[in-house]
């Protein structure tokens, strides 16, 4: 795990976010409702000023929970919330946006806890 440039996250494999971005886009097309909270709210940034620390399975339809917080103006930190659920893709994807990520698949019980801690 080489993760030399981003310094603020852990992931597998950075070189999984172009995989990552294209499942995002795709999963945008399925969820609408966060989709049209982006298009209503993202000028105003509703959020600006909020910081939130999530733990939720790390997968492509996070990612889009994820983004969405941030363009509603959040600064948002993620870890996963279970050492096997990760989908690396979606990780990499976020982390690849310099928003704080510590998720990836496998990861040990300490690394579930020390990541749980960097939020």
């Amino acid at each position: 795990m080489d993760n030399s440039v981003f310094t603020d996250c852990k992931v597998a494999d950075l070189s999984l976010a172009d995989w990552g971005r294209k499942e995002i886009a795709i999963a945008e097309t399925e969820m609408p409702g966060l989709m049209a909270l982006r298009e209503q709210y993202a000028g105003k940034k509703p959020l600006a000023g909020a910081r939130i620390a999530g733990s939720l399975h790390m997968t492509i339809q996070t990612a889009v929970l994820i983004e969405t917080l941030v363009a509603l103006g959040a600064e948002v930190r993620w870890a996963s919330c279970n050492i096997f659920s990760t989908q690396d893709h979606a990780a990499a994807a976020i982390a690849a946006r310099d928003i704080p990520v510590f998720a990836y698949k496998g990861e040990s019980l300490k690394e579930y806890w020390d990541y749980a801690h960097q939020i």
